[in-house]
């Protein structure tokens, strides 16, 4: 086990020893009870199992997962090809269990708080029934408004239950679903609308007023507006010939409408379901052509990794929809009979910024068992928890500190430990509810400290998953009883996965004790390719001698000696040095984004200088405390301008990066200090919180220059 993921602890070593020995005589007399009671010993025997094998003994030759080695999976239900009719197998399996939930702001605090908090009463729920009967209602309505069958309309809304009402709709009247995320910038919400020629929006009051307002003039085929949440105070600046309805008027035309020749609208399974616009790490948004084929293969696969999945779980939905992990979740819920409640990252906790002091986070009043989350997220959980213990008391902090190592242990071991879950994490765990079964996280990687930080405090397996928008989502997903860290699983029943060699980069399928080389990913889930962009199709789509479609990734895997992946590289981020080496940011990032006085990191590397440089969005905290101990005074930007201060944060990287065994010449040899953090507003990041290395670069472009500049020895 790697020392890292160990927490330090200040105990007198005679004490330590007694404790240890305390340890010792507990295990030794629980032993035997626990192994026979807690079924722990088919969850060692499963995680030691080969979870996927090579189709054929060739290098470079497909993995499957060992329980799709014949056949790919790509239907959930018999007969259900397309996603309209998985929601009718689903409503007349549970037509009145509980669907979608939404809090219901209370009353007599209607009139939001000054500081924009609210308060919150108990969460609200639409049946599987309700949800149907709303969804055919909308689908007729915008039929009624003048929408046709595979033609494109646009949602541009925050997650919601319309949100899902909606899509459900336009999967049975067969609309091409044209989703945006809330926080794209004006242009490439332009883009998207313009690429698409749509004629009709879906989106909220709030984003009508912030968002569209501004761009709406630049959309000259737009003629509806619907928004999802009531009646828009009028305004007088919008266009003529645009028409604003709210959802439940267009409902209402659906009710009363005449629907005798509906049957030939139908889609079928290699109609477009979803355009789906990603927000590139680079240039303008594409738009991902999803078919209801890819998306019913997509969620079939995610579905068999989630174990005894069904109407018990409670799914909290808070991550964009517009995003395909989000996306595939709940649609994974809705097929099995599992409730969704809705949330945003604003209310999600107790601590949220805008709930209530005192009053209940979406989590503790929901209780989900299950929930997804980007790593971003996670790692923003690690480090309040972390913060909060070093602010115990040195025998509180002690406690929890032998507990976690403890825990680690046993963990990665296969091991559980039902006294220190009850006694000590208990609290931890009720930041989320304290029912999680499974934590789902994809979007991007999750550090081992993280992972670890989350199996220990959370009580609860994370499903590290790997997918694209491209792949329908759906790529790799870890085993629930697989307790290693690092690696993102094996191959999904649904698809199958090869690598390619990448000479530029040195990998290799040959290569030795793993195969490595660039993912290709390989099944019905992957996608039909971009909209409207045939060119950039062809470059990243194949379709080999049987017809089956094939994804070049970009990304750089080996596959383990149990037929898990494991992500090393990615091709976009290699970088030739001037002197010849090769670097590769992501992997520099990794290394130093989780030392505490690190929020965020982007590493830069020229082919014309010989050296690496990094900007760093700094933990206010933890610098305030080091400047501090420095004797430097002055504000928080004086802080981040000092050159002083820059140097006393490029010791404790190249510490980090040491620990972490870089190569001298990947650790960054000069820093910015950034006194402002990236968030999706600013464009610096993408939704998913990946970095966006064009935007970052322009914007610091003066201070590459200047850590590059003449003067630099």
């Amino acid at each position: 086990l790697n020392n890292s993921v160990f927490l330090k602890h200040n105990i007198n070593p005679v004490l330590l020893q007694f404790i240890n020995f305390i340890i010792l005589v507990y295990s030794f007399i629980t032993y035997i009870p626990w192994y026979i009671l807690s079924g722990s010993r088919e969850a060692i025997a499963k995680s030691k199992q080969v979870k996927a094998k090579p189709v054929n003994n060739k290098p470079g030759g497909a993995y499957r997962s060992v329980n799709s080695q014949h056949c790919l999976a790509s239907v959930l239900y018999p007969g259900c090809d397309t996603l309209d009719k998985v929601f009718k197998y689903a409503k007349t399996k549970f037509k009145d269990k509980k669907l979608l939930g939404t809090r219901e702001i209370l009353k007599e605090e209607d009139e939001i708080q000054p500081s924009g908090k609210v308060i919150l009463g108990k969460y609200t729920w639409l049946s599987y029934d309700d949800v149907y009967i709303k969804a055919v209602n909308f689908g007729n309505g915008l039929a009624v408004l003048g929408q046709q069958p595979k033609t494109n309309i646009a949602i541009f809304c925050e997650t919601r239950a319309e949100w899902m009402i909606t899509a459900q709709a336009c999967f049975m009247c067969n609309y091409q679903l044209v989703t945006l995320y809330a926080t794209l910038g004006g242009p490439a919400i332009v883009h998207g609308l313009n690429e698409t020629e749509v004629t009709t929006i879906i989106t909220s009051k709030e984003l009508m007023q912030t968002k569209l307002k501004e761009i709406v003039s630049q959309v000259p085929r737009l003629r509806h507006i619907i928004t999802v949440d009531g009646k828009p105070t009028t305004w007088s600046e919008f266009p003529k010939g645009v028409i604003v309805h709210t959802m439940a008027s267009v409902q209402a035309m659906g009710a009363k409408a005449d629907t005798g020749n509906k049957q030939q609208a139908r889609p079928v399974p290699s109609d477009i379901a979803v355009i789906m616009y990603t927000s590139g790490s680079t240039g303008v948004p594409k738009g991902v052509m999803i078919s209801h084929c890819n998306i019913i293969a997509g969620i079939t696969g995610m579905a068999e990794r989630i174990p005894n999945l069904g109407e018990k779980d409670i799914y909290i939905g808070y991550l964009p929809l517009a995003h395909v992990l989000e996306l595939s979740a709940e649609l994974v819920c809705l097929s099995h009979g599992c409730r969704i409640g809705y949330s945003s990252p604003q209310t999600l906790a107790d601590q949220s910024s805008k709930i209530k002091k005192g009053s209940k986070g979406d989590v503790t009043t929901l209780k989900p068992t299950l929930m997804a989350a980007v790593p971003e997220i996670m790692d923003r959980i690690y480090k309040n928890v972390m913060n909060k213990v070093n602010e115990m008391t040195s025998f509180q902090r002690n406690l929890f500190i032998l507990a976690y190592n403890y825990k680690m242990e046993q963990i990665s071991k296969g091991y559980t430990t039902p006294l220190c879950d009850s006694l000590i994490f208990r609290k931890v765990r009720m930041l989320l509810g304290g029912k999680i079964r499974i934590l789902l996280c994809g979007g991007a990687p999750l550090s081992a400290a993280t992972q670890r930080f989350m199996n220990i405090c959370f009580c609860c397996p994370v499903g590290q998953g790997y997918g694209l928008t491209e792949s329908a989502g759906a790529g790799t997903i870890t085993d629930v009883w697989d307790y290693t860290t690092g690696r993102v699983g094996a191959p999904l029943v649904c698809c199958e996965i090869k690598l390619v060699n990448w000479e530029e980069g040195g990998y290799y399928n040959t290569d030795k004790p793993y195969p490595r080389g660039e993912i290709l990913i390989g099944g019905q889930n992957v996608t039909a390719g971009y909209y409207k962009n045939e060119g950039r199709t062809r470059k990243d789509f194949i379709v080999d001698e049987n017809g089956q479609r094939w994804l070049h990734t970009g990304d750089i895997g080996e596959f383990q000696q149990d037929g898990c992946l494991k992500i090393i590289d990615r091709k976009k981020d290699l970088v030739k040095l001037q002197a010849g080496e090769y670097v590769s940011l992501g992997k520099v990032e990794a290394a130093l984004k989780n030392i505490p006085l690190v929020d965020n990191i982007c590493a830069y590397a020229s082919s014309f200088h010989s050296y690496v440089i990094g900007f760093v969005v700094p933990n206010q905290k933890e610098l305030a405390e080091l400047a501090r101990k420095k004797g430097f005074k002055g504000t928080w930007e004086e802080i981040c301008n000092s050159p002083e201060m820059e140097k006393e944060v490029l010791k404790v990287l190249t510490e980090a990066a040491m620990a972490a065994n870089l190569e001298k010449f990947e650790i960054p040899v000069k820093i910015r200090l950034s006194p402002d953090p990236w968030t999706p507003e600013t464009g610096l990041v993408t939704d998913a919180f990946k970095l966006k290395r064009k935007e970052l670069t322009a914007y610091y472009q003066v201070d590459i220059d200047r850590m590059y500049g003449k003067n630099v020895k």
